[in-house]
């Protein structure tokens, strides 16, 4: 590995346990940094912890618990130093029609999404702004284009992006950088559960055909890795998801177009049903959530 920004530095990920929080770990571990795991099942992160090839710290915390993110925060400055990196990666989704979603799992999907980053950036903040850091908003190409049946997956991630523009204009004069992630579909445990559920699935089928391939979760993490290295504003992958931008206006009417065809005629085949926590990461922090006896 070339010589990089990252080495000797500590980075913080949430949701690190599994999936694209985990392999962007082992990209970043190869570019010599400490790195910090922060999620659910410490036991997961512990498994990935021990398989970088450099310092680690597994962390088990809810970012939506922002006095145990703030422990979490001290912990890791205790053990790795202050972070010069921080990538907000946390994040759950659910499936099925707003009307008979369960509310108090929407609005879960909402608080880890969104205000679980909020708190990340919150209790980070300040190690950022002594290092003259790096901020990464996980973001989604649900942000650019929202989808039916997905409601609050897209709210909270199109919320995200919202908070990461507003918060660089807040700290770009104190040497803090903010970055925004467009990672298309990714070959996670979240995305082959959705894959599941035929409505789901017939959806994501009936995208354009760049836009609906499903990428290798190493792929995406290597180019958001990528992004960190060079603090951009703003991080596409695959790259040409860029393209996107341009023409985010006209989504929605797109969206609509094939929804009024194809949500009837799904419909009619079986009822459109809620796909409950998507993942093993959505049953973790299902789990994490309810409460005890």
């Amino acid at each position: 590995m070339r010589s990089s920004p990252l080495a000797g530095r500590t980075v913080v990920i949430t949701g690190a346990a599994r999936g694209l929080g985990a392999a962007m770990a082992h990209e970043i571990a190869r570019r010599r940094a400490r790195v910090a795991l922060l999620g659910h099942e410490k036991a997961s992160l512990d498994a990935v912890a021990a398989s970088l090839p450099g310092p680690a710290l597994a962390v088990e915390v809810d970012v939506t618990d922002v006095a145990a993110l703030d422990a979490a925060a001290q912990t890791v400055r205790a053990g790795l130093g202050r972070p010069s990196a921080v990538v907000a990666n946390a994040g759950i989704a659910e499936g099925g029609p707003f009307l008979t979603s369960d509310a108090a799992a929407w609005r879960r999907v909402i608080d880890v999404n969104l205000t679980g980053s909020a708190h990340t950036a919150r209790v980070f903040l300040p190690d950022l702004i002594d290092t003259a850091g790096y901020f990464l908003q996980i973001a989604s190409l649900a942000s650019i284009g929202a989808a039916p049946l997905m409601s609050a997956y897209c709210a909270s991630k199109a919320g995200a992006e919202a908070f990461a523009h507003a918060l660089r204009a807040e700290v770009a004069h104190q040497g803090v950088g903010v970055g925004i992630a467009y990672p298309s579909w990714t070959d996670t445990d979240m995305i082959r559960d959705a894959d599941r559920y035929t409505a789901l699935r017939e959806l994501r089928a009936h995208m354009p055909p760049p836009a609906r391939r499903v990428f290798p979760v190493d792929t995406i993490a290597a180019r958001l890795v990528r992004g960190v290295e060079r603090r951009r504003t703003a991080v596409y992958a695959p790259a040409w998801l860029r393209l996107a931008q341009p023409v985010r206006a006209a989504l929605p009417a797109v969206v609509l177009r094939v929804s009024r065809h194809e949500l009837p005629r799904l419909e009619a085949a079986e009822p459109l049903r809620h796909s409950g926590p998507l993942g093993a990461g959505g049953r973790a922090d299902r789990r994490a959530s309810e409460p005890g006896p």
